[in-house]
């Protein structure tokens, strides 16, 4: 759920913050206020495309920050695999657009990509504009809309698809043609040969590393061993020395007063460490070995592992696992005809298993197809239209159609007058058709018609952006009515023009735009019943408020109550 959105010098919004709550939030304002822009800079936080243009003229950068209220484990999951840290039940989103055209990204005060707000923008929010609803309803969306209803798990049928691919591709290896059969084959003999020369060890490298930096400074690392070890123990005035003659002085003083007794044991054994401390010092200096042809032998060394990481891995680990690869596909090019005897064995079987999950999620889609098509058919028409909906659901099994995410293909199909053929939704003409449908399936998949949505089950943020284009009175209410419904499972935040969509605000904000100092300013607040009441009076009667506009309006807040 958004909790709070904040936005700094975007657009005609110098500073705006907006707390949201949960149900239906609904903005309202005059035409040219600034209301599509809340929604704009919402849509950032989401991943959308940045523009400079966006920036207030004045300002050096444009800031949009929102704090989530998050249920759902699956955004922690997007953040861990980012390297990002969770916080307890939150997640804050900043963006900042800098008029030299360089962006930067923060995800709980830490900073990352464009590409994490996309990943997270599933589980906070989605915003449904006229455009952006038409746009975004591709094959893929389609088919993720029709699985969000029956409730489709992917995991298994991915998987198998995977297991699958990774085998066809195997076997596609194998069977390329003998040009670039024997190319593959002296590459991969002379990879082998120049990883199997160089006898790798794992670690060898940090180890000689290790190695040369006492070789390459051998006489100082020596001076200063030696120089340690004559001050503690070797020199005239040597720790263990001068501790040994402070220890007899203790001495004598312990026979006079006991008092000295604990200090004389604590002498005695800092000399002691001070000894075992000298001692080993000298026999490091003596194992020091300053060679000049072993530091030679090492730097040759090191040049062989940097060139082989260079060619084949970051890492020596990662140059040893391409080594091992390179020796499985030789094996399988020497003993091509048994491999690939044993691969197609495996590739029918994986085929199988695939087909078997494939097949089940087409089934299941199938029928939640049929029950989906009444059920948007009853919204739409609820939402003042004559309108006939189906759902068509194609795709042969063949291995061309095949995908992670099963071989069907899914198209929503409506005729919004009667006598008219069925056409895709996403070809309807009129924005006013297109919002009402996109809002019937969208009330319809959220609320779970017919499948009661769980309680336990995360909510997210629904935006509609002027979801009242093209229609008004009684198919407004029904809009309304709708929005309301949605909210009761989901947050929903609308921007409407129409009286009969704001009286079933939960939360009602004005957005106002004033002139200050010769720059015009942005602001949104939250109404109290008095101010709601106006703001429903004048979106009824115009600018000018009267006495009978407020009375329709307190008739419609009481009965929408």
């Amino acid at each position: 759920m958004l909790a709070e959105l904040r936005v700094e010098n975007y657009a005609v919004i110098d500073h705006v913050v907006v707390e949201f709550a949960a149900g239906l939030n609904l903005l309202t304002g005059e035409t040219g206020a600034g209301k599509s822009i809340l929604i704009d800079a919402l849509a950032l936080l989401l991943g959308e495309k940045a523009s400079t243009d966006v920036i207030r003229q004045g300002a050096e950068k444009a800031v949009v920050s929102a704090v989530f209220e998050v249920e759902d484990r699956r955004a922690a999951e997007v953040l861990e695999n980012n390297g990002l840290d969770a916080e307890d039940g939150e997640i804050i989103l900043r963006r900042e657009v800098a008029a030299g055209g360089r962006g930067r990204v923060f995800v709980n005060n830490q900073p990352a990509t464009v590409a994490v707000l996309k990943q997270l923008a599933p589980w906070l929010a989605s915003v449904h504009a006229q455009n952006e609803s038409i746009m975004a309803f591709d094959g893929a969306a389609r088919l993720a809309l029709l699985d969000s209803y029956a409730a489709c798990d992917l995991g298994a049928t991915a998987q198998a698809f995977t297991a699958w691919k990774q085998v066809a591709q195997r076997i596609a290896e194998l069977e390329r043609d003998e040009h670039d059969r024997l190319r593959l084959l002296d590459l991969w003999s002379f990879q082998k040969k120049d990883i199997d020369s160089a006898r790798l060890q794992a670690g060898e490298d940090e180890r000689l590393e290790a190695e040369k930096r006492v070789l390459a400074n051998a006489e100082k690392i020596y001076s200063a061993a030696m120089s340690a070890y004559d001050l503690l123990y070797e020199g005239d005035t040597s720790a263990a020395g001068s501790l040994q003659s402070a220890a007899r002085h203790l001495e004598e003083l312990a026979r006079y007063s006991p008092q000295f007794q604990e200090p004389l044991a604590a002498l005695e054994s800092a000399r002691i460490a001070s000894e075992d401390v000298a001692a080993s010092l000298r026999d490091y200096a003596a194992g020091i070995n300053a060679s000049p042809e072993r530091l030679a032998q090492i730097e040759d060394r090191l040049a062989v592992l940097d060139r082989l990481k260079r060619k084949y891995g970051e890492t020596l680990d990662a140059v040893m696992a391409y080594g091992e690869e390179v020796s499985r596909k030789l094996d399988e090019m020497e003993n091509k005809d048994e491999v690939l005897r044993r691969l197609r064995a495996e590739q029918a079987q994986a085929a199988a298993v695939y087909l078997e999950h494939a097949r089940a999620l087409s089934r299941r889609r199938a029928e939640a197809a049929r029950r989906l098509e009444k059920l948007v058919e009853a919204e739409v028409n609820d939402l003042a239209m004559k309108a006939r909906f189906r759902i068509e659901l194609g795709g042969a099994d063949e291995k061309g159609n095949w995908t992670a995410a099963g071989f069907d293909q899914v198209r929503y199909l409506i005729a919004t007058n009667p006598g008219d053929p069925l056409r895709p939704v996403e070809q309807i003409a009129s924005g006013g058709e297109m919002s009402r449908v996109m809002l019937a399936l969208k009330a319809t998949v959220e609320t779970g018609a017919g499948q009661k949505r769980r309680k336990s089950e995360p909510q997210r943020t629904l935006v509609f952006d002027e979801i009242d284009s093209g229609i008004g009175g009684r198919a407004a209410e029904a809009v309304g009515r709708k929005l309301k419904a949605l909210a009761q499972t989901s947050q929903v935040l609308c921007i409407t023009h129409l009286p009969q969509i704001a009286c079933f605000a939960d939360q009602h904000y004005v957005i106002e735009k004033k002139e200050s100092g010769g720059r015009t300013h942005t602001g949104v607040r939250r109404l109290p019943y008095a101010e709601r009441l106006q703001e429903l009076a004048r979106l009824l009667s115009g600018a000018k408020v009267t006495e009978a506009s407020l009375r329709n309006a307190e008739q419609m807040l009481k009965a929408n109550a």
